[in-house]
């Protein structure tokens, strides 16, 4: 004897990057958006508790670079909008780039 149980329909609202994001990660290990979420409704009822750890996200109001670090910064974004030229050194081997990191030439 073959029984079938029936399924309730839910809503879940979810901002439409967030649920891409999501969807991309879950494809990655072979999951879908419904599957995890009854994968986590089915853990909670096991373990009667929320079934991962939340975190506060860091609340990081400002930051601080040194002359160095935003100079390198505003030389980049520069260089990527075509308002410097890219002065970049490429490299075909890594002893190559390591000579010149370590000014060994």
């Amino acid at each position: 004897m073959t029984t079938t149980k029936s399924k309730t329909s839910s809503t879940i609202r979810l901002d439409p990057e967030l649920r891409k994001e999501l969807s991309e990660g879950l494809a990655n290990v072979g999951m879908t958006v419904n599957g995890y979420f009854t994968m986590a409704a089915k853990q909670f009822i096991i373990q009667g508790k929320v079934p991962f750890e939340i975190k506060n996200a860091p609340n990081i109001e400002h930051v601080t670079f040194n002359d160095k670090t935003r100079k390198a910064i505003v030389r980049a974004y520069a260089e990527e909008e075509g308002l410097l030229p890219n002065t970049a050194k490429t490299f075909d081997n890594t002893d190559d780039a390591m000579k010149e990191l370590f000014n060994d030439k």
